[in-house]
């Protein structure tokens, strides 16, 4: 088996990830298996099934290739960029936690998960299936209809028993009828939209290189407004998780509301303007003000 080691930066914890990673036993696109985590990867053209491994006290990463076999330089530091890119290690979190000195809100949950990174959804369709598949209903059955489309339509190999997949394709959904999603259980308006999704995506009209060479956050999200399926949560939803858009503030995010309500043991959940106002001071950190209020949701 081939083995990459990726340097992490100093703030990094990988079981913060983890604990992220796990939040759901009907996740299917990866695997945490005792603090390890495995998942199929494409790069290059190709699938790799690799595990990766906190090693020196979280100062590095080893990336098992569990399958598949590393034949030059470039493989390498595709692979390595793959993984960067998933934790967010090439940004710097200083000013983050810098913040956190000054606002009470970001000191408690820097305090505690330190290190986190968010956690990119590294296929920009998948990140818009997944941001329309849980509008308006529970968190499980939004996996539940993630695993059906995956397992239905996803590719995948077999390492050990245990099946792994990559998300479907938009060329592979934008073929289905409406009533192919329907009979798993997606409402008909859903079934619309992620076919719709995937013909855009198809046509060249939601192209990634293309938006992430946007000027603004307001022009990124004025793009993303116009596909049909996405409003204003799933918009900034996608720019926090997929496009690395760092003033990514899904405001009205009952998530963040019931964190805040938490943390600043309130009565109730602060209102929109009271949110407007906390957040006034959390300017280019929103997206990772959002994930930490997220995690800790999950205490």
């Amino acid at each position: 088996m081939d083995e990459i080691i990726l340097e992490t930066p100093e703030d990094f914890n990988f079981s913060e990830c983890l604990v992220y990673l796990n939040r759901s036993e009907l996740e299917c696109l990866h695997r945490v298996v005792e603090g390890t985590l495995i998942k199929l990867i494409p790069c290059l053209g190709q699938y790799y099934l690799i595990q990766i491994i906190p090693m020196k006290d979280n100062q590095a990463l080893k990336i098992t290739l569990l399958t598949g076999v590393i034949r030059d330089y470039l493989q390498v530091e595709a692979i390595k960029n793959y993984v960067r890119t998933w934790f967010d290690l090439e940004t710097s979190l200083t000013s983050f936690y810098e913040l956190g000195k000054r606002d009470s809100i970001v000191r408690y949950v820097t305090e505690r998960y330190r290190g986190l990174r968010i956690v990119k959804i590294m296929d920009l369709f998948e990140g818009f299936c997944w941001s329309v598949i849980g509008q308006q209903i529970n968190l499980k059955f939004a996996y539940t209809l993630k695993k059906r489309l995956i397992e239905t339509y996803g590719e995948s190999i077999t390492f050990q028993g245990e099946r792994y997949y990559l998300f479907p394709t938009p060329e592979r959904i934008a073929c289905l009828r409406t009533d192919d999603l329907k009979d798993l259980q997606f409402s008909g308006r859903k079934a619309e939209y992620v076919t719709g999704i995937a013909n855009l995506f198809c046509q060249g009209a939601l192209d990634e290189t293309q938006i992430k060479h946007m000027e603004s956050y307001e022009m990124i999200k004025e793009k993303l407004l116009k596909v049909r399926g996405i409003g204003h949560w799933t918009a900034d939803y996608i720019m926090l998780k997929c496009l690395d858009v760092k003033e990514a503030f899904p405001i009205a995010d009952v998530g963040i509301h019931n964190a805040i309500k938490g943390i600043m043991n309130l009565e109730q959940k602060p209102t929109i303007a009271e949110i407007e106002l906390l957040s006034k001071f959390w300017k280019g950190h929103e997206a990772y003000v959002t994930f930490y209020l997220w995690r800790y949701l999950y205490d």
